[in-house]
C-alpha cells in the first residue's frame, strides 16, 4: 500500500551513568534511537526515541526500578507519535505502576470493514497502475487519539499470582482523510481523487448505516479494568522459561463520560521453553477477547486489551503487534482469537562501549480469526458499477495465517531493537509487512 514505508535505523547511541566494566548494570542506562522513514502519501518522517532504565545498585538486574520511554516523531503531512511512558516499582510499595500519556495522529488510518474475510479487500482499487484504481486512500480515514492510561499490578498470593487493575481516558477523533494536505506538492497525475469523485469505505459504511452517525466522528472512551495474572517468567523482556497468563474485564460506562457503555473480556496466555540453556527458546502466545455486553463504537473495536500497555499501539488484528504480514486492522470483530509461535535464538553476544549486547534471530508464525462478528445489515444499494460481491462475502471468515523471521539487537537485556518481516498466506490479508520497533512481541 505504501510505496516506501521502511524505517531506516541511522544510529544507536548507548550511554551509561556511571560506566561499568562488569556485566551487572547499576544506575541510569539509556538508549537513543533516531529514525527516518518516507511515505509517498504521508511524507517524510523524522524524530526519535529514548529509553531510560534505572537499575539502582544493580541487585535486581536485569529487572529495573524505573523505566522512562519518550518518543516524538512526525510525518511532514501531519501524522505523528508523541508519547511519554513511565514504569516503576518504587512509587507505590509492592505495586508495579505504569502510566502512558500519548497523542497519536494518523492521516491515513487503516479501515477494511468488519469481520475479517467477510469484508472483501480489493487491492487493485489502491493500485495506481491498475485499470480498476479508485484511490490509494480508499481503505483509510483520519484518526487522532489522546490517551491517558494507568495500569497497576501487585501480589495477590505469593510471588506469582498477581492482581492487576487500570483506568484510561481515550479521546478518539475520526474524519475524512485530508486530501488537500496529502496532495500538497504532488504532480496533478499523482494527486488523490476527491471524496466526491471516489468516496472511501469509511464514507460508504456511513451511507449504508453500518457506522452510526453519532460515532462516525469519534468520541470519548473512559474505561476501568480489573484482572488477575500468573507470572513465572525468569526475565521480563525475553524469558527463557516460565508462564505468563492474564485474564480480566474492561468496562466503559456513560456515567464515566464515555460515549457508550460496554464490557469486554480478555485472556492472554504466554509460555516459554528453554531448548538450549541461555541461547535457544520456544515461545507461544494465545489470546482471546470478546464483547460481553453493550455496543462498542466502531473506532474502539480494533483495541487489543492487555494488563499493561507495552508499546505505542495495542491494536489489531493485523500489523506489527498481532499478525505480522497482515495489514493493520484487517481483522476486526466483536470477538477474536489469535496466536503466535516463535523460535528465539540469541546468536551472538558481545560487549561494546561498556554495554552488554546480543544479536537475536527468530522465526515465527502468527494466526487469528473472528469468533464473534459485528452484527449489521448488508446493504442493498451500491455505487454505480459495483455490487455486493465487491464489498461483502458473508460467512467467508476463516483462520488468517502468516509466517516470517526477525532480528533483534539487544542492549543490557532490556533495550531491544526489533526487525520483523512477515508474509500473509492469503492475498486477501495484504501480502508482506516489514516492521522496525522495540521489544519482543511478547
Amino acid at each position: 500500500m505504501k510505496k516506501s514505508a521502511l524505517l531506516f535505523v541511522l544510529a544507536m547511541l548507548a550511554l551509561t551513568l556511571p560506566a561499568q566494566e562488569s556485566k551487572t548494570k547499576s544506575g541510569w542506562n539509556f538508549g537513543v534511537l533516531p529514525t527516518i522513514s518516507f511515505d509517498s502519501d504521508l511524507g517524510f518522517q523524522y524524530g526519535g526515541l529514548i529509553d531510560l532504565y534505572n537499575y539502582g545498585t544493580g541487585d535486581i538486574y536485569p529487572d529495573y526500578y524505573h523505566k522512562i520511554y519518550v518518543e516524538v516523531s512526525r510525518y511532514t503531512k501531519g501524522s505523528g507519535i508523541n508519547r511519554l511512558n513511565y514504569e516503576t516499582i518504587k512509587l507505590i510499595p509492592g505495586v508495579r505502576y505504569t502510566t502512558d500519556l500519548s497523542f497519536l495522529t494518523d492521516q491515513a488510518y487503516d479501515f477494511y470493514g468488519f469481520n475479517g474475510y467477510d469484508a472483501v479487500l480489493v487491492k487493485d482499487w489502491m493500485d495506481t497502475e491498475s485499470s480498476d484504481y479508485r484511490s490509494r486512500m480508499f481503505y483509510r480515514h483520519k484518526r487522532s487519539l489522546f490517551r491517558f492510561k494507568n495500569d497497576f499490578e501487585g501480589k495477590l498470593s505469593g510471588e506469582k499470582l498477581l492482581w492487576n487493575a487500570g483506568f484510561a481516558i481515550q479521546k478518539f477523533s475520526i474524519g475524512l482523510v485530508d486530501l488537500d494536505k496529502l496532495n500538497k506538492g504532488k504532480d496533478p497525475d499523482d494527486m488523490l481523487p476527491t471524496h466526491d469523485e471516489e468516496p472511501g469505505l469509511y464514507e460508504l459504511y456511513q451511507d449504508w448505516g453500518i457506522i452510526d452517525e453519532e460515532e462516525a466522528d469519534g468520541g470519548l472512551v473512559t474505561t476501568l479494568k480489573a484482572g488477575i495474572s500468573y507470572d513465572t517468567r525468569d526475565n521480563r523482556p525475553n524469558p527463557m522459561k516460565g508462564i505468563w497468563t492474564e485474564a480480566g474485564i474492561e468496562t466503559s460506562q456513560k456515567f464515566l463520560g464515555s460515549e457508550a457503555s460496554f464490557g469486554k473480556f480478555y485472556f492472554t496466555h504466554r509460555q516459554y521453553f528453554t531448548l538450549i540453556p541461555n541461547d535457544l527458546s520456544l515461545a507461544y502466545r494465545l489470546g482471546y477477547q470478546q464483547t460481553i455486553f453493550g455496543d462498542v463504537p466502531f473506532y474502539y473495536q480494533p483495541q487489543v486489551i492487555v494488563s499493561a500497555l507495552r508499546g505505542a499501539f495495542s491494536e489489531g488484528l493485523g500489523g506489527s503487534k498481532t499478525l505480522r504480514g497482515i495489514w493493520r486492522n484487517r481483522v476486526v470483530g466483536d470477538g477474536f482469537f489469535y496466536g503466535n509461535v516463535e523460535l528465539r535464538w540469541k546468536a551472538v553476544r558481545f560487549t561494546f562501549i561498556n554495554q552488554n549486547f546480543y544479536i537475536g534471530l527468530n522465526g515465527f508464525t502468527d494466526f487469528g480469526m473472528i469468533t464473534k462478528k459485528i452484527d449489521f445489515t448488508i446493504p442493498n444499494s451500491y455505487p454505480e458499477g459495483f455490487n455486493q460481491a465487491d464489498f461483502f462475502d458473508p460467512d467467508a471468515e476463516k483462520l488468517h495465517i502468516t509466517a516470517g523471521a526477525g532480528l533483534r539487537v539487544v542492549m543490557n537485556e532490556n533495550f531491544i531493537i526489533a526487525f520483523d518481516l512477515g508474509k500473509a498466506f492469503n492475498d486477501q490479508d495484504g501480502g508482506m509487512g516489514f516492521y522496525v520497533g522495540l521489544n519482543y512481541l511478547f
